[in-house]
């Protein structure tokens, strides 16, 4: 298949990038490198260098023809999104009706998007399955929501059809160390962890050490990012083949404390990495894990290398890589 990946550079995007070639598909990314970097784009890719928001760009590209669109270009960071809803509004909101419109357009009949867990809100039970209630309590999981409702009406009215794909945390790196652009001011744990492992910062802060939680830290269900590219694969052949549309949760099902990942990633580097325990951050529950049956019974989709290990060892190769000496 030909398909069209906007935000292939990315993090998320460069790792689907990889799986669809690994496939033997025909990749083309469409990526403005606001946060994607030209050192996770593929030789044996296309680029097109071009924003969402550049709407005669974006229905050039989408014209040279493709089977389907990958939709991973959208801002990401929960909080910036409640102090910048302008900038989410619009990138996430407006950037994919230009998706849409140009997908329209070009006559692509099939768009995979990545959403997010965020769409869902405080749980009010776990795990979370897809029947949850959908009440984001950030800007940024209110636009994923809106995206899918969007995709929704679309496929009403143009037949586009989509699968939407409910993000827990994602974690690690290619095991093949193929992806070598790290992400760029990254706000999530792991990343975090690393850079005080390499010395990038003095220490890692840990945000709440009372949960009910079996050693008082957060619970997070990680899922590795290369199990997530896998997904995207899984979906895309799903509506191809039984032409149906699908939102799904992709996540592991097992939740890792922020101790536990601490406690490892000292074990895999070898390196001290300090922490300093902070209190709790409003809004931030104790415990959050998803229900990832639905992906199992539809997609014949699990999670294989989201284990503690290979998320941590993934992510310490990289930084390592980049960053440490010695």
């Amino acid at each position: 298949m030909t398909l069209l990946i906007i935000g292939g550079a990315g993090y998320i995007g460069s790792h689907v990038a990889r799986e669809f070639l690994d496939q033997g598909h025909q990749v083309t990314v469409y990526d403005n490198l606001s946060s994607g970097l030209r050192e996770n784009l593929f030789p044996e890719a296309t680029f097109i260098h071009g924003d969402i928001q550049d709407y005669p760009r974006l229905i050039r590209a989408a014209k040279e023809g493709f089977d389907a669109l990958i939709h991973l270009a959208a801002y990401k960071a929960a909080g910036e999104s409640m102090i910048r809803p302008e900038q989410y509004s619009l990138n996430n909101i407006n950037g994919t009706v230009h998706i849409l419109n140009a997908a329209v357009e070009a006559q692509i009949p099939c768009i995979i998007f990545s959403s997010s867990a965020a769409v869902y809100g405080e749980p009010e039970y776990l795990p979370i399955d897809e029947q949850h209630p959908t009440k984001p309590e950030n800007y940024y999981g209110f636009t994923k929501l809106e995206i899918e409702r969007l995709l929704v009406w679309y496929e009403r009215l143009k037949g586009i059809r989509f699968a939407c794909l409910r993000y827990f945390n994602a974690a690690g790196y290619d095991a093949q160390g193929r992806i070598s652009g790290l992400e760029q001011n990254p706000a999530n744990l792991l990343p975090v962890i690393m850079e005080a492992a390499c010395g990038m910062r003095e220490e890692v802060q840990v945000f709440g050490n009372d949960y009910a939680t079996p050693d008082g830290t957060g619970v997070r269900d990680y899922i590795h990012v290369s199990d997530l590219a896998k997904g995207h694969a899984a979906a895309l052949d799903y509506i191809r083949r039984y032409r149906q549309s699908l939102t799904v949760n992709l996540g592991s099902e097992t939740g890792l404390s922020v101790l536990e990942i601490l406690e490892a990633a000292r074990r895999i580097s070898g390196k001290p990495i300090p922490a300093r325990m902070s209190p709790r951050r409003p809004g931030d529950p104790g415990k959050l894990t998803a229900s990832a049956r639905y992906a199992r019974e539809t997609l014949g989709w699990t999670a294989l290398s989201s284990d503690l290990d290979s998320l941590v060892r993934t992510t310490w190769n990289a930084y390592r890589r980049h960053y440490c000496r010695g």
